[in-house]
């Protein structure tokens, strides 16, 4: 054996090493730039699109204002009646439409706030614009997910409300507030 050999390996080893040590490390958005809304990833883009909830609603969800999409799912189990299948039904196809044309209006808004930086010409004035632009379409989002829980509790009995919270898996040993608001009795 060549006795420069182990010299060799070990500049070799060093070398790979100062390259390694030299490469930029891969930030938080590392690859996000390739996205076609930088913002939004493609599920995010389906959801929206479909009228998806997108995690607006957890504040209602999570304090026992059941969904309709999910109580429809839950249909069953629940032990709905016609009548409240029908409500919930109904419910839920308005909240979808309004949230399906806000989730479309959000995503473009999004679109044009990515291409305005994009584009190397932003301005503050346009940062402005854009960016209430997108907040003042998250928020309509928000409140047409929120009011459809809001909407959903009352056809439901106590029990099913009850039941809902243990079957999404958000009881923890409590009731909760949506079990005391005032209409915490009645079917509609």
């Amino acid at each position: 054996m060549n006795k420069s050999y182990p010299a060799l390996v070990l500049v070799f080893v060093l070398a790979a090493a100062l390259s390694a040590a030299d490469a930029p490390a891969a930030g938080p958005y590392a690859g996000e730039q390739k996205r076609d809304i930088t913002t939004l990833t493609a599920d995010d883009v389906a959801e929206l699109m479909a009228g998806g909830g997108w995690g607006l609603a957890r504040p209602a969800e999570l304090n026992g204002y059941p969904g309709p999409r999910h109580v429809l799912d839950l249909a069953s189990e629940l032990g709905l009646d016609d009548k409240q299948r029908a409500v919930v039904a109904a419910v839920f196809a308005s909240m979808n439409a309004e949230a399906r044309r806000a989730g479309a209006a959000y995503v473009e808004a999004e679109r044009a706030l990515d291409r305005a930086f994009r584009s190397g010409r932003i301005d503050g004035d346009t940062l402005a614009e854009r960016v209430a632009e997108t907040g003042q379409l998250r928020d309509r989002l928000r409140r047409i997910h929120l009011a459809a829980h809001l909407e959903t509790a009352p056809i439901l009995t106590p029990e099913q409300r009850h039941l809902y919270r243990r079957l999404r898996g958000h009881h923890a040993g409590q009731d909760g507030g949506g079990d005391r608001h005032p209409h915490s009795g009645g079917r509609h």
